[in-house]
C-alpha cells in the first residue's frame, strides 16, 4: 500500500532520493578531502581551494538506490541497465582519479555501452523515416546506436564546465523525459527520471550555493548522466516509431525532438569540435571556446550564464513541443538555424564589449 501510494504521487520519489542525497553528500565530501580526490585551480577553472570532484557518486547512490527502493520488482528486467549505468559512472570515477587519455576514455565508454546496446537491448531500432529508412538491422542498429551514445555522453561531459550548468540542464531535460513517460503510461521510466531530479537537485544546491562544502560533479556524474539521458532518448524514439503511445501523444517527430531537447550540450560540441579541426587541432583538445566561456566573456558570472542557458533550453524544448509532428528535417533545421542565430548574436555581443573596451583605453 505504501509503494503504491508512492507511484500514484511520483514527486514523493523525487524527494526521497533528494533525502537520500542529503544524507550522504557531507560523507561524500569528507571522504574525497581526506583521499585527496579534489580539484586545484589552474588556468581553466577559476575556483578558489581545493574542491573534490567525485560529487557523481553521491548522484549515482541516491538515484540508484531510490530506484531500486520503489522498482526492485523490474530488477529482472532493469539489471543490465543498472550494471551499465554503474559502469559508465566508474569510468568517469577513474577518469577524475587519474585522468585518463581520451582514447582509453572512449573504450571504457564503449564497454559500459554493451550493457545498455547490447544485453539491456535498449537501442534504435527505427530511423523514422530518416533518408526514407524505417526499420534496421541489427548491425546499424548496434552502430548507431554507439554514435549516438558516445556523441550524447561527451556533450553533456564537455558542458559540464561552470556551476550549476550540467545538473540544472539535467534536471531539466529528466523532467521533460519523465513527465512525457509519465504521460504515456511508461511508469518504470518516468521513476528513473524523477529519481535523478531527486539527486541531481542536491548536487545542484552544493554546486552552486556551496562555499566550504562545495563539489564538482566530475566525469563520474556527468557521464552517468549523459548515460541515462541516452538511454531516455532511445526510449523515446522507439516508442514513438512503433505507436506505443496514446495516439494524441504520439510525435512523429521523435529523433528531431529529442535533439532539439538536447540542443545546448549537442550544438555546441559541433561547434567546438569543427572550431578545432578548422585551427588544425585535436577535437579532444580542451580550450575556453564552448557556450559558456563566451557568455562568461559578456561579463555574466556563473549563476547568471546557467540561468540563460536553462532558459535558452526552455525555448529550444518549447519548439521541440511546437514541431513534434513536422518532417524531422524541418524540425532540425529550425534547430540549427535558431541556435546560429543565438550564437551569432551572442558574438556580435562579444565583439560589441571588446570593442567598448578598447575604445576606453
Amino acid at each position: 500500500m505504501i509503494q503504491d501510494f508512492f507511484l500514484q504521487h511520483s514527486y514523493l520519489i523525487g524527494l526521497i532520493s533528494f533525502a537520500l542525497g542529503l544524507v550522504g553528500m557531507p560523507i561524500v565530501i569528507r571522504i574525497a578531502k581526506a583521499k585527496g580526490l579534489v580539484v586545484r585551480p589552474n588556468k581553466r577553472m577559476s575556483h578558489e581551494g581545493e574542491v573534490p570532484n567525485i560529487g557523481g557518486l553521491n548522484i549515482c547512490f541516491s538515484f540508484m538506490l531510490t530506484y531500486l527502493i520503489f522498482e526492485f520488482d523490474q530488477m529482472s528486467q532493469s539489471q543490465f541497465f543498472l550494471i551499465g549505468l554503474f559502469a559508465i559512472m566508474a569510468v568517469g570515477f577513474i577518469d577524475d582519479v587519474l585522468v585518463l587519455t581520451p582514447i582509453t576514455k572512449l573504450f571504457g565508454e564503449t564497454l559500459a555501452s554493451i550493457a545498455l546496446i547490447g544485453f539491456a537491448d535498449i537501442r534504435i531500432t527505427h530511423l523514422h523515416g530518416i533518408f526514407g529508412i524505417e526499420e534496421i538491422g541489427i548491425i546499424p542498429s548496434y552502430l548507431i546506436s554507439l554514435f549516438v551514445l558516445i556523441a550524447i555522453i561527451n556533450a553533456v561531459n564537455l558542458i559540464d564546465g561552470i556551476d550549476g550548468l550540467a545538473s540544472g540542464l539535467g534536471i531539466l531535460y529528466c523532467f521533460f523525459f519523465a513527465f512525457y513517460f509519465g504521460l504515456v503510461g511508461e511508469k518504470s521510466w518516468s521513476i528513473l527520471g524523477i529519481c535523478m531530479i531527486g539527486a541531481l537537485a542536491v548536487f545542484f544546491i552544493y554546486n552552486v550555493f556551496g562555499r566550504k562544502e562545495k563539489i564538482f560533479m566530475g566525469d563520474s556524474g556527468s557521464l552517468l548522466l549523459g548515460y541515462l539521458l541516452t538511454a531516455f532518448v532511445f526510449r523515446f524514439c522507439e516508442i514513438n516509431a512503433y505507436h506505443l503511445v496514446p495516439e494524441s501523444y504520439h510525435m512523429d517527430a521523435a529523433p528531431a525532438v529529442a535533439i532539439c531537447v538536447l540542443t545546448v550540450p549537442i550544438f555546441d560540441t559541433i561547434r567546438v569540435s569543427l572550431t578545432r579541426i578548422k585551427q588544425h587541432r585535436s577535437p579532444f583538445q580542451p580550450d575556453k571556446n564552448h557556450i559558456h566561456h563566451l557568455l562568461l566573456r559578456t561579463g555574466l558570472n556563473h549563476i547568471q550564464t546557467t540561468c540563460v542557458l536553462l532558459s535558452v533550453s526552455v525555448v529550444f524544448i518549447g519548439l521541440a513541443i511546437i514541431g513534434r509532428n513536422w518532417n524531422n528535417w524541418l524540425l532540425l533545421i529550425a534547430d540549427f538555424a535558431l541556435a546560429t542565430t543565438l550564437t551569432l548574436i551572442l558574438w556580435r555581443l562579444i565583439n560589441s564589449k571588446l570593442y567598448g573596451e578598447h575604445a576606453k583605453h
